[in-house]
């Protein structure tokens, strides 16, 4: 590349463009992962040097070498620039460098390994807000305002999100479900949908298959089909007609959700704020149903 990327928004826009096959740049699969690791790694101490740094994504040093070069880099310093970017202060350094406190005390309390792992959450969190691509929200927003249906898929403990989110965009608007929720079919669910409705797909690494499937299959019916995972070279990139991206680092036993609860907040508001009107009918009889059927108690 004669230009290559001069920031991190700008590499993750290549590199969707790359899993789109969209780009001149050719990358293979282990590179566009290697890549999709490197810039979900803001803040962290592996970026300091090469050899750290291959060790955390599982490659070579040079490997991440060629990959450099391979995007329009003279060498591993320039691209190592653009990681850190401009600014002196890091995304989610703070969070993370707490994190680091707590582990290195090898007599950690409770208190300190809950302390770390609020603390890797607050990071995950900090990256979103500190990467976030208002094109690609924005456009995830418009498309669940405009759509006629909504369907929300995501697997495993990424159920309770979709769950979530549904319950959310409910009390603001209607025709809103998970999909396969009765277990009477996706196919036969996905079928029943038009062009211009919308599949939420959520997944992260080790990314789930039937998610994949599901968000390729959405995508050749004619949906819209919008991502919420981890990295710029998850497989549901391809498939997805905008794609939301957030951290899930954290020493919890399985893949952290709290960032993706975080995101899916911001998302129901900001559709909430999209129709004004809309919600507030929706809401007004939402709370007409609840006292008569006395749901809540004073």
């Amino acid at each position: 590349m004669a230009n290559p990327p001069q920031s991190i928004e700008e590499l993750r826009a290549l590199l969707i463009a790359i899993t789109r096959g969209e780009s001149d740049v050719s990358l293979g699969r282990k590179a566009r992962e290697a890549l999709g690791l490197i810039l979900d790694l803001q803040g962290s101490p592996d970026l300091l040097s090469i050899t750290k740094l291959s060790r955390r994504v599982e490659t070579n040093p040079s490997t991440i070498t060629r990959l450099a070069r391979n995007l329009g880099y003279e060498g591993f310093g320039d691209f190592q620039k653009v990681l850190f970017g401009s600014s002196a202060a890091v995304p989610g350094a703070f969070y993370l460098n707490k994190a680091h406190d707590a582990l290195t005390d090898a007599a950690s309390s409770t208190r300190q390994r809950a302390a770390q792992l609020c603390h890797e959450n607050q990071a995950n969190i900090d990256r979103f807000v500190d990467a976030f691509d208002s094109e690609s929200f924005e456009k995830a927003v418009e498309l669940i305002t405009a759509a006629r249906r909504v369907s929300v898929c995501g697997i495993r403990q990424f159920h309770s999100l979709s769950a979530f989110l549904v319950y959310g965009l409910r009390l603001i608007r209607r025709d809103v479900a998970i999909l396969n929720a009765n277990a009477l079919g996706a196919a036969e669910e996905l079928s029943a949908m038009e062009a211009g409705d919308v599949c939420i797909v959520v997944t992260v690494a080790p990314y789930s298959r039937e998610v994949v499937k599901i968000a390729r299959a959405a995508s050749e019916t004619g949906l819209s089909v919008i991502a919420l995972t981890d990295l710029a070279s998850s497989p549901l990139v391809s498939y997805a007609d905008t794609a939301v991206f957030a951290s899930h680092q954290s020493s919890f036993i399985s893949n952290s959700i709290t960032s993706y609860f975080a995101v899916a907040e911001c998302l129901i508001n900001a559709v909430a704020l999209a129709s004004p009107e809309r919600t507030k009918r929706t809401l007004e009889a939402r709370e007409t149903s609840i006292e008569r059927l006395e749901i809540e108690q004073d």
